[in-house]
């Protein structure tokens, strides 16, 4: 499990038919092989490293599901080791099981920060609520306004500097997960309510 705060920006060092390899700095400290790790939001499994970098398996389903599947050599990624049991909770619970992408449609001054809005299909913006959580390209944000089609986010100077979100622009896809409560929520508000046999269950 993460927590949605990104711990460093990577930078694709090699890209081949399922596989990714990504340097890194911070996050190598105690990765090891097997260790999962959020790229992007999307939770994967390092199968090899080096003092400088580490590598992912990339199937087919994750490059459909994510932008993953866009990154080129030199492209920037989030990456967040997951939450230790004694960790702080700074974010909120986030899976790396990403629910859809979507797309960048402004990014505007507000203040000393930035207002960027994203477009997304229903399917990920029936858990989008103002001031609830969404995580965006593995990054733990706030909603400050949304419609049926589109939400909008602020993003603090600090977090814009320490994130991908400085390189992106109009037109870009991100990886979204919703927040896992409200899908939890909405399942035992609408789904079948069946009695359970106890015998059945032994």
């Amino acid at each position: 499990m993460f927590t949605g705060i990104v711990e460093e920006v990577g930078t694709v060092h090699e890209i081949t038919p399922g596989h990714l390899t990504i340097d890194a700095s911070t996050v190598m400290d105690d990765l090891k092989v097997s260790d999962s790790i959020n790229v992007n939001g999307t939770c994967l499994t390092v199968t090899k490293m080096d003092s400088k970098s580490f590598s992912v398996d990339t199937v087919p389903e994750t490059l459909r599901r994510t932008n993953l599947g866009q990154l080129t050599a030199g492209d920037f990624t989030n990456l967040e080791r997951p939450m230790k049991a004694d960790g702080r909770f700074g974010g909120h619970i986030v899976q790396g099981h990403v629910d859809g992408t979507g797309i960048v449609e402004s990014i505007d001054p507000d203040g000393e920060a930035m207002m960027v809005r994203f477009s997304a299909k229903s399917s990920v913006m029936r858990y989008v609520v103002e001031k609830g959580f969404v995580t965006v390209d593995g990054a733990s944000l706030t909603v400050v306004n949304c419609d049926n089609r589109t939400f909008s986010v602020t993003i603090i100077p600090f977090t814009w500097e320490h994130t991908v979100f400085k390189s992106r622009k109009v037109g870009d896809t991100v990886n979204l997960e919703a927040d896992v409560i409200a899908k939890y929520v909405e399942r035992l508000a609408t789904g079948p309510h069946l009695p359970v046999d106890m015998a059945d269950e032994l």
